[in-house]
């Protein structure tokens, strides 16, 4: 089960920013691990240490293309007075049986190939004369040009020191050694490292599945023609490009129109594909607010404490919310205001800490700082409520983006940080300190 039950509080009460907050993820858990394929488990969060079986690299190999050698031969090699080697054999990446190389000996070896047995070091393609007697080549020229099988000598023409141009055996991971934390987040980095090192599975807590779905009968779909009274609906595309980018695998649903049943009705089919749910609209006073008049008394009856609180928060935008649980699993179910900017505020603010918190991370937060306002004017705040602003941040200092205005979407897309004003301001200077969430 992925929650627990929301504590109960009085009808009335008006709660805080915090409470809300707390209530929320004192309920939520994180999902349960499961064994994926590697590829599979891009962007989940890791949920034991792993160790390192087998070292990186797991041999001494070469670095570059040339010829694999021993330092005494090379010694004071030159232009003038070449070190003339005899070639004994060729060494590929992946050879199991790689020549012994004996004094006045050389091996021509490739990029990735195990140092053979007696070599000390490898002198690259480019300080000699590509086995061909013609003086210095390219080492494609040498590869080229160099019958196969064909061993004869080389003239090298620079020396070498001891492990030149050599990877050694386990000098990116030795075996033991912790590879990756509990509670990473796998990304293409981590995922290869994995690989390297022999994991084909490994075990993590899935990617949350997060549906999103609209509520207004005034909504319509982005092209399609517009009738009078009606707006395209953005806050499903907004909330679930947010959850992905929180870490979660999102479906958006779309509008559902203001009837009780139907909500109802789309609420249930997509509890199936749910670790949590997210509506928006419909959770405020009005007559036609049919989350709450749908999902008030759902689960009412259910003796281990299902169903929806819908709550006051002082708090601006985002003053109403909805939050708790629903059908036969207890899916976390949090119900946002309409307005835009309310929903996606409440979303930055509540659900992409729930989303965070069953992806099994520790810091679930967005990242928050002190910068210098920059403004024309004082910014004002109601009294009581913590108010949440759009803002643009750079080098320590936070200008406001758009008004404060909960419809005013058109300033989201130029924010990206909230200038947060506690519950006991009510005004602030320009070139004050104030508190930032950074969304990017």
């Amino acid at each position: 089960m992925s929650t627990a039950a929301p504590r109960p509080v009085a009808q009335d009460h008006l709660w805080s920013v915090d409470e809300h907050l707390e209530d929320i993820l004192t309920t939520v858990r994180p999902l349960e691990p499961i064994e994926l394929q590697l590829l599979d488990a891009q962007g989940c969060v890791l949920v034991d240490d792993v160790t390192v079986q087998v070292s990186l690299p797991p041999f001494d190999n070469s670095s570059m293309d040339g010829y694999a050698v021993r330092v005494a031969d090379v010694e004071g090699a030159s232009e003038e007075f070449p070190a003339v080697l005899e070639v004994v054999g060729d060494v590929a990446a992946g050879q199991a049986d790689p020549p012994q190389v004996g004094p006045g000996q050389a091996a021509r070896i490739m990029t990735g190939a195990p140092l053979p047995p007696g070599a000390e070091t490898v002198v690259p393609v480019e300080w000699t004369d590509g086995g061909l007697g013609e003086g210095p080549v390219t080492g494609m020229r040498a590869r080229s040009l160099a019958p196969e099988g064909a061993h004869g000598q080389v003239h090298i023409h620079r020396p070498a020191e001891a492990r030149a141009h050599v990877r050694a055996k386990g000098s990116d991971v030795k075996a033991g050694d912790k590879a990756l934390e509990a509670g990473t987040v796998l990304g293409p980095s981590q995922i290869a490292l994995l690989a390297a090192i022999g994991r084909g599975t490994v075990r993590v807590r899935p990617r949350p599945r997060v549906v999103v779905m609209s509520t207004g009968s005034e909504l319509v779909q982005p092209d399609e023609q517009l009738a009078e009274g009606q707006i395209y609906d953005s806050n499903s595309f907004s909330l679930t490009a947010a959850a992905r980018d929180a870490g979660a695998i999102a479906y958006r649903v779309g509008a559902v129109a203001d009837d009780a049943e139907t909500l109802r009705s789309t609420v249930e089919d997509q509890l199936v594909r749910a670790d949590l749910m997210v509506t928006t609209g419909g959770v405020s006073v009005g007559a036609y607010d049919v989350v709450k008049e749908a999902l008030s008394h759902v689960g009412d009856e259910d003796e281990a404490g299902g169903g929806i609180d819908f709550r006051k928060l002082a708090m601006q935008p985002g003053k109403p919310q909805g939050f708790g649980s629903i059908g036969p699993d207890h899916t976390p179910l949090l119900a946002l205001p309409g307005n835009p900017v309310s929903s996606y505020v409440s979303f930055e603010i509540f659900v992409r800490p729930a989303i965070r918190t069953l992806m099994g991370l520790k810091d679930v937060h967005r990242p928050r700082m002190t910068a210098t306002l920059t403004a024309d004017k004082a910014l004002t705040s109601p009294k009581g409520r913590r108010q949440f602003l759009r803002g643009k941040y750079a080098d320590g200092e936070v200008r406001p983006v758009g008004g404060a205005g909960s419809h005013l979407i058109a300033a989201l897309a130029h924010a990206d940080a909230l200038i947060v004003v506690p519950e006991d301001v009510e005004s602030v200077e320009p070139g004050s300190e104030v508190e930032v969430v950074l969304l990017g």
